[in-house]
């Protein structure tokens, strides 16, 4: 056998071989998708007017804060919508002071004058528009964040048909009520300072104000402490509107155990937050600082000293919610609120019942294949048979290397590769039938067959190439598992049909004088 053969069949071999050992096991080393799994799907809508509305409430916060520091005194600044709100009561002797301080909150909103002292305030077309992008891509990856720490295989988490839709696949999830309660909540983490309380209602908040509750200051249910072995009871705390920290200071969370060997939540600032944190403790040394979680008051300790960058939530936790908490904290807190339009779950032996009938639609396609060849094109048949059996092997590792996921439309994307690998081996096998019958040797027809048809194998690849590349930039997730196992098995098909085949076919001519080709 000529040393330029062997290393043909070495290099055949090697290709197989690394293909092999990709794939191989396929049920630790084969990644599968939701349809094949099992697991659940979720499609759910981001309330984007909600981040508006928080954005409008923060701005109109700050200005009110900004003006009492500068001592410029308003009736009254009222939300009106998402996108508004209006500053009435000017006085008019402060009026021009009063634009003077409007720089910050003009850049993202227009001013309009309303009646008498008042004015109007509208968040911008060009803002909204964008504010409402960056909200659902901030959805999007805070939900990744946290699909990711639950540990779920292969999560597939992407925008869908709507703008303000999110599609969230999770593979191998069983305990969906878990994972929605994880994905949806919005652990927005504040820390404000508490004026008074806790107070047992909210009418005895109010009364503690004269009922005249100062537009700077809220009321908020929390926690109030009990002894260790006794049930935490609810009340009600005034707190400053405006926090000092919030979720975004924070640079991690931990489950650990407070002081009773309860369950708690220790966290650390950022740099930016533990400044800020640092200066309004050790300005407020004796007060109450209210730790707030999704606008519930969780602890409201009393500051002992300057805190910088550590603190610890507590409260009647299970080590379960500790853990959850912390993930939610960690991956950040969802800029709105999520609804659910739509939850499909997928049973494993529905996914497993797909998987057996994809791989016997698979092998009963290959075996018709198979039976065509050899009633149509004989011995030669089987060499048909050999590559789309290699091009099949190269596909699975390939995926398996790429990280790809195996779905049912991936699957139809093996059985129409099985198909491409008939087509090109057809145009081979007529080919070199071609040049047989222009009473060429049987090596000279075979070499030429195969140089004259590599341009149409090319052309023809290329063609499905550019169909596939467009199935995958415009489909939806399945198409693009089917686009994804398309490309990589026509790619491998160029290779097993092209110098598979043809090494096939020398390997079987060497150091013979065959006059007759069963073909």
């Amino acid at each position: 056998m000529a040393k330029n053969l062997r290393l043909k069949l070495l290099l055949i071999l090697g290709v197989v071989g690394l293909a092999v050992f990709a794939f191989y096991p396929p049920q630790q080393k084969v990644k599968l998708g939701l349809d094949l799994k099992g697991g659940v799907q979720l499609v759910l809508r981001v309330q984007t007017d909600d981040a508006l509305k928080l954005e409008t409430q923060t701005t109109a916060d700050r200005l009110a804060e900004l003006l009492k520091s500068k001592n410029v005194p308003v009736g009254a600044i009222t939300v009106d919508s998402p996108t508004s709100f209006t500053v009435s009561g000017v006085p008019a002797d402060k009026d021009a002071e009063f634009r003077n301080n409007l720089i910050e909150v003009e850049t993202n909103y227009e001013r309009g004058s309303g009646s008498g002292n008042a004015y109007t305030f509208s968040l911008r077309p060009n803002i909204v528009v964008q504010l409402r992008e960056d909200t659902v891509n901030q959805a999007l990856q805070t939900i990744e964040r946290r699909v990711n720490e639950l540990g779920v295989a292969e999560p597939v988490i992407a925008r869908h048909t709507a703008a303000d839709q999110i599609m969230v696949q999770l593979p191998g999830v069983t305990d969906v009520a878990h994972a929605k309660d994880i994905i949806r909540s919005t652990s927005l983490l504040e820390l404000k300072q508490v004026e008074q309380g806790p107070f047992s209602d909210e009418a005895a908040a109010r009364a503690a104000f004269a009922n005249n509750i100062p537009p700077d200051l809220e009321i908020l249910p929390g926690t109030i402490e009990a002894a260790p072995g006794q049930p935490a009871g609810t009340g009600f705390y005034v707190a400053r509107r405006v926090p000092v920290v919030t979720g975004r200071d924070l640079r991690n969370a931990r489950p650990t155990l407070d002081e009773n060997n309860r369950p708690a939540v220790s966290f650390s600032l950022n740099q930016d937050g533990a400044r800020k944190f640092g200066t309004f403790t050790q300005a407020n040394i004796g007060r109450q600082l209210g730790i707030v979680l999704d606008k519930r008051i969780q602890s409201a300790p009393v500051i002992q000293s300057r805190i910088d960058d550590e603190g610890r939530i507590t409260g009647n936790f299970t080590n379960q919610e500790a853990q959850d908490l912390s993930l939610k904290l960690r991956s950040g807190a969802l800029p709105a609120d999520l609804t659910y339009l739509e939850e499909r779950t997928v049973g494993p032996s529905l996914g497993a019942d797909s998987i057996r009938a994809g791989v016997m639609s698979a092998a009963g396609g290959l075996m018709l294949v198979t039976l065509f060849m050899l009633f149509y094109y004989k011995a030669a048949g089987i060499n048909a048979l050999v590559s789309i059996v290699v091009n099949l092997i190269i596909l699975m590792g390939l995926m398996a290397y790429a990280g790809a996921t195996m779905t049912l439309p991936g699957i139809a994307g093996f059985i129409l590769t099985i198909g491409m690998g008939v087509d090109s081996n057809v145009l081979i096998f007529e080919r070199i039938k071609e040049e047989l019958a222009t009473a060429k040797g049987v090596k000279q027809a075979v070499s030429a067959g195969f140089d004259r048809v590599l341009l149409t194998i090319l052309d023809t690849h290329v063609a499905s190439l550019i169909s596939a590349a467009l199935l995958f930039n415009f489909g939806t997730s399945a198409i693009r598992g089917f686009a994804l196992t398309l490309t990589i098995g026509l790619l491998a098909n160029v290779f097993t049909a092209y110098f598979v085949s043809r090494t096939m076919f020398e390997a079987t001519l060497a150091g013979r004088n065959v006059q007759k080709l069963s073909i």
